[in-house]
């Protein structure tokens, strides 16, 4: 096996070598940065923009940090600005200044930078930390967020004038009016009266020795938590030294503020309900108030509705926001009304399309925003007079982040010749012109597996996109070994302008395999229908479009059926354990940080959301229990006989660990072949953004493992 293993890799070089060019190696996904924060100055000649790389620890060898810079074009070039760190960086209306955020004694914080020259100067100095700076359009102010734990903001008489106690309740059981938050004067004593010895278990709480949990979400993304924090709005002069006032207060969470074309005034999202437990809320509202905190009114906002991403028109006359129901799976609408309007006002603009980053057009006559489309993040254009949306990028790149001055168009692109780069174009997007250059040329240097886009209609007539590459050292004639990629969410997009996977799905075509994969019904970028087409199917629904896709590329005749592999995370992960519960076809597989029984995901993963949502109920109810038990892989556990290694990080709130540590153990038990690989730390986005070291660690266990039981 040693043999055959070893002529595999000396093979693939040869070929490469005669090319001029390399294969992708597993490190080259330290060399991939990303282009982020697009924002053009004031006078359309210069473009601000964030690049994150990752760079050696100077201190540990294989080990790597992640490293946020703000760049600036100007003139042809690009020059560093920033090299403390540095994000959420916004223009002064004069272009002068720019406002970011950077760490400062272990707090985010405000900085001001003049573009003449000079040290970032620190603006604020809030105990709670500050962040999403916004200048008022006269540029004298900037309006910023605080987050302020709940023990903190009690106590606080800038943010909860009076002293007052939350209407809501608490929910801690035996304590009436929310009487167990006032603060307590007793002295702790396990030996005392009551009161003292209250005053002993709340210290044993602050010094980490008990979690006491009454909330309803209780983990947080890499721990279990009872505490709360809400986000709060405050303005100040901006020049150091000056004084920040609080615009918000109470026991809500005030978001997306955004001044008014005059500065007089200020919209927000937020969801102002008195009585409703925060956790117990999924409503959203909009509200607008004065540009110093007063006259606070509500514009938007009814029970089982969301209203968010409020956009004000460069006038102050018109409102753009995105609004959709609560409790279910859906799309939300992109309307308008005049700011002062009401419901009755609302235009709506049709786009069954997950919509972000909403931009007016000087003139108001159109709304520009990016939507997940078909494999790619497509920059689109709607106009407000025929409520038509144009799509003005194709759907092979994604467009992350973008601004638009004038005639310009700065974006930042990812595409499958390159992973993310800065972009200018004129109004049209058509004249594409890259102006960084921070992965082209090392990319330039690697052999590249170019995906070949293909359709099909599944059962339910709906079309399905897949995707197939070709292993980067392709002959035509021979037969190669095929992975099987699968998507999370379930309703993640993937395809040529997604971003995460393009260095995976690129390394393993690299080390000579196919890889296959395909956006199967529960899918975004393909309008609600399709998005709402795994309600009540997580298993084989999915599992026969992600299979007719790699039956249809096995049909190509370049794959070798076998030699297949299967591998997915999250509820790919589920996927997989469903398919080789279902299917006998592959040699191997892989799942990544999966849920395997859905009624104790419920209780066990932050996500739990998603069992009424999808399957119309709690575990404790007849007919979802019947549904839960149908869909659950653990159930079908005898029929798993892959080799089979199964990730998760110890970390991982959002499915939680022993979702794999069941699968594994009842394998075990029944005497098959399957490996078990925990990562210390890591959380649900270990292979996004989570340690590099166990990043490359989980691509070579999965690379090593198919190699086992996958002759080559």
């Amino acid at each position: 096996m040693k043999k055959l293993v070893l002529i595999f890799f000396l093979i693939p070089l040869s070929l490469f070598a005669q090319s001029g060019k390399t294969p992708m190696k597993v490190t080259d996904l330290l060399k991939v940065k990303q282009v982020s924060g697009v924002s053009i100055h004031p006078d359309g000649q210069k473009i601000l923009y964030s690049v994150n790389s990752i760079e050696p620890e100077a201190t540990s060898k294989w080990e790597y940090r992640y490293n946020n810079q703000l760049w600036l074009y100007a003139n042809g070039s690009s020059r560093q600005l920033t090299s403390g760190g540095g994000g959420q960086a916004v223009w002064s209306p004069d272009g002068k200044q720019l406002a970011f955020v950077r760490a400062a004694e272990g707090k985010p914080q405000i900085f001001l930078l003049n573009l003449d020259g000079g040290e970032p100067v620190q603006l604020t100095q809030s105990k709670y930390g500050a962040g999403q700076p916004k200048w008022s359009p006269d540029g004298s102010k900037i309006v910023f967020s605080v987050n302020i734990p709940l023990a903190e903001l009690i106590s606080d008489p800038v943010f909860n004038p009076g002293g007052k106690m939350p209407e809501w309740p608490y929910e801690k059981p035996g304590f009436i009016n929310n009487s167990n938050l006032q603060p307590k004067k007793a002295i702790p004593n396990p030996d005392g009266n009551t009161e003292e010895i209250r005053a002993y278990l709340a210290q044993n709480e602050k010094d980490r020795k008990a979690k006491v949990i009454t909330k309803l979400n209780l983990q947080e993304e890499a721990t279990v938590s009872n505490e709360m924090s809400f986000s709060h709005l405050m303005i100040m002069d901006a020049k150091p030294g000056s004084k920040a006032t609080a615009l918000t207060n109470g026991f809500y969470s005030f978001n997306s503020a955004a001044f008014t074309g005059n500065g007089a005034q200020i919209v927000v999202s937020t969801d102002i309900d008195a009585t409703e437990h925060p956790d117990r809320s999924l409503e959203s509202e909009i509200y607008l108030l004065n540009a110093d905190g007063s006259g606070m009114k509500k514009l938007l906002g009814k029970k089982d509705m969301s209203y968010n991403s409020p956009t004000p028109s460069p006038s102050g006359k018109w409102l753009a926001f995105q609004y959709g129901p609560t409790g279910f799976v859906s799309v939300p609408a992109l309307a308008i009304m005049p700011l002062g309007g009401t419901e009755k006002d609302i235009v709506t603009i049709p786009f069954d399309r997950n919509k972000g980053n909403l931009v007016w057009s000087a003139d108001e006559q159109a709304i520009w925003f990016t939507a997940q489309s078909n494999g790619g993040t497509v920059l689109c254009k709607a106009n407000l007079s025929n409520k038509k949306v144009e799509v003005l990028t194709d759907y092979k790149s994604g467009i992350s982040s973008y601004d638009i001055k004038g005639n310009l168009v700065a974006f930042s692109k990812i595409m499958v010749e390159n992973p993310s780069e800065l972009y200018t174009s004129d109004l049209s997007l058509k004249n594409h012109q890259r102006i960084s250059n921070f992965n082209h040329d090392w990319v330039s240097e690697r052999i590249l597996s170019m995906p070949e886009k293909r359709t099909f209609k599944n059962e339910k007539d709906m079309t399905v996109e897949y995707w197939v590459m070709k292993p980067a050292n392709y002959q035509a004639g021979k037969k190669y070994p095929a992975i099987l990629e699968i998507h999370g969410g379930p309703s993640a997009m993937w395809g040529p302008g997604e971003a995460s996977m393009w260095h995976e799905f690129q390394y393993y075509a690299a080390q000579g395999y196919a890889v296959v994969y395909s956006n199967p019904r529960g899918s975004g970028g393909y309008g609600l229908d399709f998005l709402r087409g795994n309600i009540n199917d997580w298993g084989a629904g999915p599992t026969s479009d992600v299979l007719t896709a790699l039956d249809k590329a096995v049909g190509e005749g370049f794959i070798d059926t076998a030699r297949l592999a299967v591998t997915g995370g999250s509820y790919a992960g589920y996927l997989t354990a469903w398919i080789i519960s279902h299917d006998q076809r592959f040699k191997a597989a892989c799942a990544q940080r999966g849920v395997y029984d859905l009624r104790t995901f419920f209780g066990e993963g932050n996500a739990w959301r998603l069992v009424p949502n999808y399957f119309g109920g709690y575990p404790w109810n007849a007919a979802t229990k019947t549904i839960l038990e149908r869909e659950s892989p653990i159930n079908y556990v005898e029929n798993i006989k892959t080799p089979f290694i199964i990730f998760h990080g110890e970390n991982d709130l959002r499915t939680g660990v022993i979702q794999s540590e069941m699968l594994y153990k009842s394998l075990k038990v029944l005497g098959r072949t399957v490996e078990y690989v925990r990562h210390p730390g890591a959380t649900h986005e270990i292979t996004r953004s989570g340690n590099n070291r166990q990043r490359i660690d989980q691509m070579l266990r999965t690379m090593e493992f198919f190699n086992r039981f996958i002759q080559q």
